[in-house]
């Protein structure tokens, strides 16, 4: 008796192995519920720009706990780091697309980190919406990337005129992060106004190249002083910049510093301290002056959240989801050609940052905000509206 027992107990476990192996294979990622649509979000957490990464990650967050559901369906986040890396940037973009199922993705902090994710989208046909990337390169030639931030020629050419009519400098001198895309190029858009602004085509009296981690820039500054320019142009990233303008400080080299949008982030005062004192950036937005009734919104619940100023490139963030939210209830779909159709017909659209039209390369024609480092803070100077 007990041995028929046994050999029915080994037929029913061989009957279910057998049932269990031809089951259904585990798919590769989880299977969207019908009633939740996703957002993928693709920023450096960790690594260099994790700062920055941060502060666009709030803002996405901040806009998708106000604007929670869309078609009646819940909006889900799906945040990923690329790790401030151009490998692991297009890493990020295929999870993303492939594994999480997303219908859009916002990022990524740093155009060398969004460029890495260009081909992805594009040819998985997923919209994309960079806040704060910069580089014309980008959104050209790829009808699936987006931004809602101004470029670099724009920002470029805004710092060029504070350096020529603001500072009457004719002689500049630039140091750039030669290995960030990002730097590299708003010099060159600098390079390019000044030069014409001034007529000089010696006008730019020093270049000097470092790479992104390097923490001596002795050669470097000593190069510039002794070309005596009346302005150093310093693109690059938040903490090499400060480090650049705090060791010219000490060497004595009171020479006036300038730079670009990547300058606003507590960093840069953090590691800079008393020597960043002065230091001029362009950026996109200030909350001294609100310029929407969607930025009196951003700020009172930001402030609410997080007990402080917001830095740009969280509005930013913030409007990057705004207007991917906008393009899916125009489309009545999640589907994401659908929605990169909307998104590309963007037009006046309300964001925390100002209004938002996108041209037919889908960049954003946007302000630049003018700050300045005065008693440890970020201050508003001034407002330049592109040209027509």
């Amino acid at each position: 008796m007990k041995k028929k027992v046994a050999i029915f107990l080994v037929f029913v476990l061989t009957i279910s192995l057998i049932l269990v192996g031809c089951g259904p294979k585990e798919t590769a990622g989880p299977a969207p519920a019908d009633d939740v649509i996703r957002i993928g979000v693709f920023e450096p957490i960790t690594g260099d720009n994790a700062a920055g990464g941060e502060l666009e990650v709030e803002g996405a967050k901040l806009a998708n706990q106000l604007y929670p559901t869309v078609l009646g369906k819940k909006v889900e986040l799906v945040v990923v780091d690329n790790k401030s890396d151009k490998v692991e940037a297009a890493n990020a973009a295929s999870l993303l697309v492939e594994k999480e199922k997303v219908v859009a993705i916002i990022g990524s902090w740093g155009s060398s980190l969004s460029m890495a994710a260009g081909d992805i989208v594009k040819n998985a046909q997923i919209p994309a919406v960079a806040a704060s990337a910069t580089n014309p390169l980008v959104t050209l030639g790829n009808d699936y990337y987006f931004r809602v931030c101004f470029l670099d020629p724009f920002q470029g050419t805004v710092m060029a005129n504070y350096a020529y009519n603001k500072l009457g400098a004719k002689k500049v001198a630039i140091i750039q992060e030669v290995s960030n895309d990002y730097a590299v190029g708003l010099a060159k858009f600098f390079t390019d106004a000044f030069v014409e602004l001034t007529g000089d085509k010696e006008a730019i009296v020093a270049v000097s190249n470092y790479n992104t981690r390097d923490n001596d820039f002795s050669a470097q500054l000593q190069n510039i002083a002794a070309k005596n320019p009346d302005v150093i142009f310093a693109p690059g990233n938040f903490t090499e910049s400060a480090l650049i303008i705090k060791q010219a400080r000490q060497q004595g080299i009171q020479i006036p510093f300038i730079g670009g949008d990547t300058w606003e982030t507590p960093e840069f005062i953090d590691i800079g301290g008393e020597e960043v004192e002065g230091a001029v950036f362009s950026t996109f937005f200030t909350s001294e002056t609100p310029i929407t009734s969607e930025s009196e919104v951003f700020l009172r619940e930001y402030r609410a959240k997080y007990g402080k100023e917001p830095a740009a490139v969280t509005a930013l963030g913030y409007d990057a989801y705004l207007v991917i939210l906008a393009a899916i209830e125009k489309a009545g779909s999640a589907d994401p050609v659908k929605i990169r159709d909307e998104i590309a017909k963007t037009t006046d659209f309300v964001g925390a940052a100002g209004m938002i039209t996108l041209d037919a390369n889908g960049d954003a024609i946007k302000s630049a905000v003018i700050k300045v480092v005065k008693d440890g803070e970020f201050k508003y100077q001034d407002t330049i509206e592109p040209t027509k």
